[in-house]
């Protein structure tokens, strides 16, 4: 049962929270706007798609970046406000435990994060496609990457395709290798000095091929030179195009069936889009440990005032926004566990979080 005490911490924590994001979101976009000011008057989209298509959906994609940087610099706020007119005197005098009055903050918290997971894995990707989309088609066309020399895939478990070089302007490729397995024992090999894409969706022509049988010690040879070869294979011409920002025009649902099917062509991007559905978990959770760090070091009067408490709190938010993006950057550039990366800053601010809460008290 709520208290008194714990319906006004928690409507301070909200009030300061949204005023906060409304506040640094129109500063956003009054940032935002003289950068794309040119490229809006000189390129061809329309001012409904500047407005609807781009900045309503910048504004969710912005917040959900920032929404723990805001949860702390809130809390920092409004809680040294109150221990300025020495409300936390009034509540410990009372009886009031200190790890008590921290209930609220983590309830206000708790609904601040449940927020954040629905958007970050439904509501925002949803939205930042429509941001991607129009990004991809007018501002960074430099985002679509093609992958054309030395790529392969698997097209099943048992089935592995090599081109040496894929041309997307006519969808063909150049020295074309299919390999066939049984337990991990090479069966068949397929090699044609061209492949080219007949009909759509994934129907492909082999031409001047040959087919290599191997039984144990067994050989059969096919040469089939000026021959050409119809079939149906499981790739299409999008398994060559990516996009840099792809993980972010999915939502979570999405991720999780494209990982799957990156994983079965044996594609390193796999790990880009475990690490951004991880990333989306992550991040609403460090509210919560952030909360703890604002209200630990906001908590008591100081001397130096609001000034120095919010300079802190946006020194430690800035701190994680940096480990937050190096563990990313090392989940996606070398080799260790990416759901440890993502999560060891929520590790380290939670330690740092329990020890500055046992020497606030103090």
């Amino acid at each position: 049962m709520l208290k008194t005490i714990d319906k006004y911490i928690i409507k301070k924590y909200l009030g300061t929270f949204f005023y906060t994001m409304i506040l640094i979101t129109m500063i956003a976009l009054v940032v935002d706007f003289p950068e794309r000011i040119d490229k809006f008057l000189n390129g061809p989209m329309t001012l409904n798609e500047i407005i609807f298509d781009y900045y309503l959906n910048f504004i969710p994609w912005i917040n959900g970046l920032l929404w723990p940087l805001f949860a702390l610099l809130s809390v920092i706020f409004f809680t040294s406000r109150m221990a300025k007119d020495t409300e936390f005197v009034a509540m410990l005098s009372s009886g009031i435990n200190y790890y008590r009055i921290l209930v609220p903050y983590l309830i206000a918290a708790s609904v601040i994060t449940s927020i954040h997971i629905l958007g970050n894995n439904v509501i925002i990707p949803q939205s930042t496609k429509i941001k991607g989309e129009f990004e991809n088609k007018y501002l960074y066309k430099s985002q679509k990457k093609v992958l054309s020399d030395n790529v392969f895939f698997y097209l099943n478990p048992n089935t592995v395709a090599y081109f040496k070089y894929y041309r997307k302007r006519d969808t063909s490729a150049i020295d074309f290798r299919m390999e066939n397995y049984d337990s991990n024992k090479l069966t068949q090999i397929l090699v044609a000095n061209r492949i080219k894409l007949k009909k759509l969706p994934n129907k492909w022509t082999i031409q001047d091929y040959y087919i290599r049988k191997i039984n144990n010690m067994d050989e059969e040879l096919l040469v089939k030179k000026g021959v050409k070869l119809d079939t149906v294979l499981n790739l299409y011409p999008n398994d060559f195009v990516h996009y840099e920002n792809l993980p972010l025009l999915m939502t979570s649902s999405e991720m999780r069936d494209y990982i799957e099917y990156e994983r079965q062509k044996g594609l390193s991007t796999a790990t880009k889009l475990v690490v951004e559905l991880q990333r989306r978990n992550a991040d609403p959770i460090s509210i919560l440990f952030l909360t703890i760090i604002g209200f630990a070091i906001a908590s008591r009067k100081s001397r130096e005032g609001m000034g120095w408490n919010l300079a802190l709190g946006v020194g430690i938010g800035s701190l994680y926004v940096l480990a937050s993006k190096f563990s990313i950057t090392f989940a996606n550039s070398i080799d260790i566990d990416p759901v440890l990366s993502v999560w060891l800053p929520n590790i380290i601010f939670g330690i740092v979080a329990v020890i500055l809460l046992l020497k606030g008290q103090k």
